[in-house]
């Protein structure tokens, strides 16, 4: 009996070695800031901006881990379990009787920041998921600041003058620009944090019966009950650029992230 037990011991050991092992080659290095706190939530991100993947990294140095995360991920994944996403609209299956893929399902907060440009389908997703009580966090850059030493052309290079999807019009929002603006810092209050801007857009409310919406940070961003959803459009996105901006230990960025989508 006791040669048994031992055996069965052992075994057990094992195979608690090997699934910690397996879980340890999947799993992705958390922040320090996020160790000792309990699950984090999901976040859906897309972007054009380098804030998940490394500007410059190689393939191979991304995928051997050998490539340092940007620091927008790093302030981002002490909160959240980030989802990148290349799409919103549901995905066909690779054969006729396959289900779609959503690549919302499951998700109550997103963040789109300076995205490529949406399409028909995304927009209309995007619509139905956030009337469904999605919280969205959409930043659209009509003049980006950062530098990126990266060819025009380049699909790696962001979208410098975002593309104002049609779902915003829907809910009741234009974005305008000034072209003769003066490229200086501009500090705004929002909520309870601070969101610095630079060259931003201005936000206006076309149609106040479409959602109900309040701006703020002097007119360059919008907050808005869309259905049993909320959204947050921001006309500006320097504080996603510029690191000098978010403070020590990125506290405006993360007080942001955490005003909005909570």
């Amino acid at each position: 009996m006791p040669r048994r037990r031992t055996s069965a011991l052992a075994a057990a050991l094992l195979a608690l070695l090997a699934l910690l092992a397996a879980g340890c080659e999947r799993a992705p290095a958390a922040p320090a800031a996020a160790e000792t706190a309990g699950p984090r939530e999901k976040l859906g991100l897309m972007t054009s901006l380098p804030l998940y993947w490394p500007l410059g990294a190689g393939v191979e140095e991304i995928a051997a881990g050998r490539a340092p995360p940007p620091w927008q991920r790093v302030a981002l994944e002490a909160a959240y379990a980030i989802e990148p996403l290349d799409s919103l609209a549901p995905i066909p299956g690779l054969t006729p009787d396959a289900p779609a893929t959503d690549p919302l399902a499951g998700l109550t907060r997103l963040a789109v920041i300076q995205p490529r440009g949406l399409s028909p389908a995304d927009n209309v997703a995007l619509d139905a998921w956030v009337r469904g009580g999605g919280r969205l966090l959409l930043v659209l850059d009509p003049a980006l600041t950062g530098e990126y030493d990266l060819a025009l052309g380049d699909p790696r290079r962001p979208a410098e003058s975002a593309l104002i999807p049609p779902v915003v019009a829907r809910w009741g929002l234009a974005v305008r620009f000034d072209e003769a603006q003066d490229s200086k810092i501009v500090d705004t209050a929002f909520g309870d944090t601070y969101l610095p801007l630079v060259l931003a857009g201005e936000v206006a409310v076309t149609d106040p019966s479409a959602a109900a919406c309040t701006l703020a940070a002097g007119g360059a961003a919008a907050r808005c009950t869309v259905g049993k959803g909320e959204v947050t459009l921001i006309a500006d996105a320097a504080l996603f650029e510029h690191h000098n901006l978010a403070g020590e230990g990125e506290i405006h960025l993360r007080r942001l992230v955490a005003e909005v989508l909570g």
